[in-house]
């Protein structure tokens, strides 16, 4: 399928996942680069990080080139397969984790975007989920404050298209993950609020 002059391609299964592997984590490293990430990356951490998301079975990768350029990328898996940091304040909040599928990231870089290749990151994976079983999807995205120095003028929050896609914000369900920002020397911890679908 191709979204404007896109191609995307699904990927589920070790076998399919493990090649893209190297060009996903570039990717990542590259546009959780921006705000409102700041993200300065490893290939390290990455290479660690998406070996686990590769190996989970229920694991899948939409990705969008180019030509043969992977220009945008969205990953899913069961919650239950990640670090119980992830699962954890989605139990405190009354979800079962073993019903909720993990939509992890989706990125895609400045000039590939308004293609609607976004909008097709979310539905095959949510098609994925359902095909897997589970009854919910969810999220989360980092929370930060208005007036961080970082924060462009132009920047245009997601929580309405969050919320075209069927998403609602899970009020206290927050988590706390640490990376280092671009231009920091250490690592530090960011809240990331969950939004979650019925599928």
């Amino acid at each position: 399928m191709a979204e404007g002059d896109l191609r995307l391609e699904t990927m589920t299964g070790r076998a399919a996942i493990a090649p893209a592997i190297d060009a996903l984590a570039h990717l990542r490293i590259r546009v959780f680069r921006d705000w409102p990430y700041l993200y300065d990356g490893s290939v390290a951490y990455e290479a660690q990080y998406l070996s686990a998301f590769a190996n989970s079975d229920g694991a899948i990768l939409v990705a969008a080139y180019a030509g043969d350029a992977m220009v945008g990328a969205s990953t899913g898996l069961p919650l239950a397969h990640e670090h119980a940091d992830f699962s954890a304040p989605l139990a405190r909040a009354g979800y079962d984790p073993d019903e909720i599928f993990y939509c992890a990231e989706s990125v895609l870089l400045p000039e590939c975007r308004g293609r609607g290749a976004y909008r097709s990151f979310f539905e095959r994976r949510e098609a994925h989920a359902r095909a897997l079983g589970f009854r919910m999807a969810a999220f989360c995205g980092v929370l930060r404050p208005d007036d961080h120095p970082a924060r462009p003028e132009t920047h245009t929050p997601l929580d309405p298209i969050w919320r075209r896609f069927g998403y609602r914000k899970l009020d206290g369900a927050v988590a706390r993950y640490s990376w280092t920002d671009v231009g920091d020397s250490e690592e530090t911890a960011k809240s990331m609020q969950y939004w979650i679908k019925e599928l």
